[in-house]
This record gives C-alpha cells, structure tokens and sequence, in this order.
C-alpha cells in the first residue's frame, strides 16, 4: 500500500502541474483574441481604449461615464485650441464632480484624494501668506 501512495502521489504531480500551466497562456490567448476581434466592431474606440491609463478606465467604469467623456472632450478641445482649461471647461467640470459625488461609493477614493490636496494647496497658500507677511515686516 506503501508503494501505491507514492505512485498516486507521483503521477497526479506532473499532470495537475502541467495542467495550470496550460490553463494560463489559454486564458490569456482568449481575453487576447476577443480583443482583436472588438476593434473590428468599432475600431476607434477600443483602440483609443486599449491606451488608455487606469485613472481613465476607473473613472468610466463606474456611473459617471458620460460626464467623465464630456469632461474629457472638452479637456482635449480646449488644449487643441490652446484655451484656458480652466474657463472652457469650467461647467463640464461641475457636472462631472456633482455626478461623482452622488456616486461617492464609486468614486470614494477619487473625492478622498481630491480634497487631501484641496487642503495641502490651503496650507501651502497660508505658509506662502505668513512668509510674505513676515518679510513685508522686516521691510
């Protein structure tokens, strides 16, 4: 019986650890193929999304898509066009922070890291306020 054990224990071994391996690249060769096979569908898009950084992805992931593409047309208009960002796009702004707020549950992480630096932009302003303050009095 001794002797049985390790045949069984020996032989399922090599296959279970063959097996896995065959498992990965299968896996990644389908997610690959579908894919190449999207971009026929509507090119433009998937190849525009397939570039696309993490920050992108997340926020279209969650509820506020459309506001997130608005606001990101807008973005890239305005930098074409050379205008102030900040004015052209001051509206697509508003509705995209309004819609992440109403879905805070999504975009929780994102408004948490937003405010942080809100208020390190505040303490910097005050610490360049306090300096200028002091110098004024030593004038």
């Amino acid at each position: 019986m001794s002797s049985q054990n390790p045949e069984s224990k020996q032989s399922p071994d090599p296959k279970t650890l063959d097996d896995p391996e065959r498992e990965q690249p299968s896996e990644e060769d389908p997610n690959e193929g579908s894919e190449e096979e999207d971009p026929n569908e509507g090119s433009e898009e998937e190849e525009e999304e397939e570039g696309e950084c993490g920050f992108c992805l997340f926020m279209k992931a969650g509820g506020c898509k459309e506001s997130f593409i608005g606001w990101e047309n807008c973005i890239r208009e305005a930098e074409e066009h050379k205008q102030d960002i900040v004015e052209k796009c001051f509206e697509a702004t508003s509705a995209l922070k309004k819609c992440m707020e109403a879905h805070a549950d999504y975009y929780e992480p994102i408004l948490r890291a937003e405010k942080k630096a809100e208020e390190e932009a505040v303490k910097e302003l005050e610490k360049e306020k306090e300096e200028d303050s002091k110098d004024l009095e030593k004038k």
